[in-house]
């Protein structure tokens, strides 16, 4: 019988599972199996509810079906804890991992305490889900009277990010990387933003961007919403030192996409390259969204992706080249309050060494979403 003259093809899963396999192993240790499991499984969703549509009846729905609102939960176990302090203190400092301590002593000036609990989180953004271990599906969202819908269906993890950002009334907010649009959706749910531009690269990225705000957003909303399509990686140039707040949600391996779809897989042979230039592009991305902070303005980078080498370490070189490059001093600001406010609905990294990381369990199926703030100072 002929011999096949070419290796049989591996499916880029194949090759995401087993690179992730190798690398997650290392860092997640004796978590890696539960992590690995619950990425191969359903993913668990979260519905933002769309506050510009008529939402009264449909937050009742929900909560007869048995979901709540993680954020206003969180932010009720927050005054909780201030009533019992007596106002005072009511912050848990807990530090977990000897990665985080080790850092902390070495960045000791860097990092910026958290403010109190239920002052840092925007309380107009409201986000279903279904508690743990409950893998209850979310009905398609329908559309209102006005023809806007009621809700809308995400990771709920990819919120944690807009809630770092936590956008104060008229701050100027950029979204670097906007599209698919999840993000800029819960960013105009705050209800404060004084100006939004909402940027991808990518044309027809945005096009799916323009038909969310479309679905979702009555007229006088989305004009105050600029979209556009530059590269994210100029912004600094373009509009320096503009913003309030910028939120730098970043490409990168998309872990859960990676080892379930082969379809527009980074893992795919042809795009070995793009792959390994992921990092240098996140770090482009991070410089360019601090560049457009205004002095004493906040940058949220995220990522959907359990690397330390796309998460950790793209921020410290960010921080490095800030300073000797471009002589601007950029503070951590310190998330560990998230981990208490949230822990009852996702399951977080306890030794993430910078940022807070959420990571997929089969009890709590959201995630991988690593975020990680900053001050320009």
């Amino acid at each position: 019988p002929r011999q096949a003259t070419t290796a049989p093809r591996i499916p880029p899963t194949r090759l995401a599972l087993h690179h992730f396999d190798t690398n997650y192993s290392l860092q997640l240790r004796d978590l890696w199996p539960c992590v690995r499991a619950a990425l191969l499984c359903e993913q668990k969703y979260g519905a933002l509810l769309n506050n510009f549509s008529s939402v009264d009846h449909v937050a009742r729905e929900l909560e007869l079906l048995g979901a709540t609102d993680f954020v206003s939960e969180g932010l009720r176990k927050a005054q909780r804890w201030g009533a019992a302090a007596g106002g005072g203190e009511s912050r848990s400092q807990e530090v977990s991992g000897e990665g985080r301590m080790a850092m902390e002593a070495e960045t000791v000036t860097q990092v910026e305490p958290s403010p109190p609990l239920d002052a840092s989180v925007s309380s107009n953004i409201k986000c279903y889900t279904f508690p743990k271990g409950d893998i209850t599906r979310f009905h398609p969202t329908r559309p209102d009277i006005l023809g806007l819908f009621s809700y809308y269906l995400l990771d709920a993890a990819s919120l944690l990010p807009v809630l770092a950002l936590n956008v104060q009334p008229d701050d100027f907010v950029l979204d670097l990387c906007a599209a698919p649009g999840g993000k800029t959706l819960a960013l105009l749910q705050t209800g404060v933003c004084g100006h939004l531009a909402a940027n991808d690269v990518s044309i027809s990225r945005t096009k799916r961007l323009y038909q969310i705000l479309h679905s979702y957003l009555p007229k006088e909303i989305r004009e105050t919403v600029r979209v556009t399509s530059y590269d994210g990686r100029n912004w600094g140039e373009l509009e320096g030192g503009t913003f309030h707040k910028v939120l730098v949600d970043v490409p990168c391996t998309t872990d859960r996409h990676s080892v379930t779809e082969d379809d527009n897989n980074i893992f795919h042979k042809r795009r070995t390259k793009e792959r390994q230039m992921l990092p240098m592009l996140q770090l482009q991305l991070l410089m360019a969204g601090i560049l457009a902070t205004k002095p004493g303005g906040e940058v949220v980078y995220s990522t959907c992706s359990l690397s330390p080498l796309q998460n950790e370490y793209v921020v410290e070189r960010a921080l490095e080249i800030a300073e000797t490059q471009f002589h601007i001093s950029v503070h951590l600001e310190d998330l560990s309050h998230f981990r208490t406010l949230f822990q009852d609905t996702f399951s977080f990294f306890s030794e993430c060494r910078l940022g807070e990381l959420v990571l997929p369990h089969l009890t709590a199926n959201f995630g991988p979403m690593y975020f990680c703030k900053l001050r320009r100072m």
